[in-house]
């Protein structure tokens, strides 16, 4: 029997200096912590890109911190996708530590990517947010 291992490719596309072994290890303690067994693909853009790519998919002429984009197959949830620019001004607005935030922005692409939709209604935000603060609360800062 031959079973699966979760796999996490990142793809760093930006200057920016990212942490990708220890945001393997929060993306493996998520999918763990939700029992399944996927691969998922981390990119890393700038905010002309994100922006390009918010306006296309989501109708919103802006860049955006993270946006989630879900194959449907079976072993491959799907591709996140990061601006870590944006990123660093929502620590900035929120008073809040740059890897933080980031760490945050990946929870949050991996829950979508896994059903959880804090858009449909403040039941399932409220959800989806208890198990973000619950994935970020195990991780040191």
């Amino acid at each position: 029997m031959i079973k699966l291992k979760n796999m996490i490719e990142i793809n760093n596309l930006t200057a920016e200096h990212i942490d990708e072994k220890l945001l393997k290890k929060i993306a493996e303690k998520v999918l763990k912590g939700e029992g399944k067994k996927a691969s998922v693909s981390v990119a890393f853009i700038n905010p002309k890109k994100m922006r390009e790519l918010n306006r296309e998919y989501r109708k919103k002429n802006k860049p955006t911190d993270v946006l989630s984009f879900s194959d449907g197959e079976k072993d491959f949830l799907g591709e996140i996708i990061i601006c870590p620019k944006e990123v660093r001004e929502n620590s900035k607005e929120f008073k809040s530590d740059f890897k933080k935030e980031l760490f945050s922005c990946l929870i949050h692409g991996i829950l979508h990517l896994l059903g959880y939709d804090h858009e449909k209604n403040e039941k399932r935000a409220e959800e989806m947010e208890k198990r973000q603060e619950h994935y970020l609360s195990q991780i040191k800062f």
